[in-house]
C-alpha cells in the first residue's frame, strides 16, 4: 500500500510510500492520505501526528504522468474543475494533493527528507510544524510547467514568511534549502540527514504527553485568530481557554499544589 500508519503510543505517523516516484502524488495516494488523516483526527487514542514520505523524498509534487487531464478539456472539467471544486455549502472535497483542505484538530508535524516541492511543499505548509533534514529543500518547482499553487500554498506561505518573501519564492520557483527555511521561518527544526522522522516523532511524543485539551485549545486559537481584529481574537481565545481550565486546568492545578512540576520541571506532570 502507498499509505500506511505506524503508531508509537499516542503518536501516529502517516507514511506516504511511493519511493519509485519520489513520493509524487497520484489520485489513489491522495484519497488514501485524506482517509488516513481523517481517521486519526477522530481517533481518541491519537494525540499527535507525524507526516513522512518514505525514502529520500517528502513529496516531489503531483505526478505529472496524470497531467493528461490538463490536455483533455472534457476530462479537465470533469475531474479537476467539477470534482475538486469547493461546493456552495458543506465540507469541501479533498484537495488535488489529498488532505490539504482538512482542518485538523490535533498537532501535525511534517518530517521532511529531500525535496518537498510544488504540491509537496504545499502539503508541508499544511502541517503545523516542519522538521527538515539538513539536505532537504522546498521550491515552487511547478513554476516551470505553468501549474499554479492550488493546495493552499498562496494562502499559507505568506502567513509563515511574510508577503514579500512568499511572492519572491513563488514567482521565481527557486530552491529553498533547509538552512534558509529555518532562518526565514519556513521550518522550525533542522535535523541531520536521515533523522527528520525520528526528530519529528520525538517532538510529537513531547507534545502528546501533555493534557491535550489545553494543547488543542491553544493550537486552535493561534490558527483561528490569524487575521482577526485583536478583540475578536481575544474573545475566541477566552471562550476556548475557559472551558479547558474548568476541566484539565483544575486537575493540573491540583497536581502542582501537591508538589509536581515546581521550578519549571516537566519530567513529572
Amino acid at each position: 500500500m502507498a499509505v500506511r500508519i505506524e503508531r508509537q503510543g499516542k503518536v501516529a505517523t502517516v507514511i506516504h510510500s511511493r519511493p519509485e516516484a519520489r513520493n509524487a502524488m497520484d489520485p489513489d495516494s491522495a484519497d488514501a492520505l485524506t482517509r488516513a488523516f481523517t481517521e486519526l483526527d477522530r481517533d481518541d487514542e491519537t494525540a499527535a501526528i507525524v507526516f513522512w514520505g518514505e525514502g529520500d523524498a517528502f513529496c516531489a509534487g503531483w505526478d505529472l504522468k496524470y497531467a493528461q487531464a490538463f490536455t483533455d478539456a472534457g476530462r479537465f472539467d470533469r475531474e479537476i474543475v467539477d470534482g475538486l471544486a469547493f461546493p456552495a455549502a458543506g465540507a469541501p472535497p479533498r484537495g488535488p494533493m489529498g488532505p490539504s483542505r482538512l482542518e485538523m484538530s490535533k498537532p501535525l508535524i511534517a518530517a521532511i527528507e529531500g525535496p518537498a516541492v510544488a504540491g509537496g511543499m504545499e502539503l508541508a505548509l499544511w502541517c503545523d510544524i516542519r522538521v527538515m533534514a539538513e539536505d532537504a529543500y522546498f521550491g515552487v518547482y511547478c513554476r516551470r510547467w505553468g501549474i499554479p499553487l492550488i493546495d493552499g500554498g498562496t494562502v499559507r506561505l505568506p502567513r509563515l514568511v511574510g508577503q514579500g518573501r512568499a511572492l519572491e519564492i513563488m514567482m521565481t520557483g527557486r530552491k529553498v534549502a533547509a538552512d534558509e527555511a529555518l532562518r526565514i521561518g519556513l521550518c522550525e527544526t533542522v535535523a541531520p540527514k536521515g533523522e527528520a522522522r525520528a526528530a519529528a516523532e520525538a517532538m510529537a511524543q513531547e507534545i502528546a504527553r501533555f493534557p491535550q485539551g489545553a494543547v488543542r485549545a491553544d493550537r486552535a486559537s493561534a490558527i483561528a485568530g490569524h487575521g482577526l481584529p485583536v478583540q475578536e481574537a481575544l474573545g475566541r481565545e477566552w471562550q476556548r481557554g475557559v472551558q479547558t481550565i474548568a476541566t484539565e486546568g483544575a486537575a493540573g492545578a491540583g497536581r502542582f499544589a501537591a508538589g509536581k512540576g515546581r521550578g519549571g520541571d516537566f519530567s513529572e506532570i
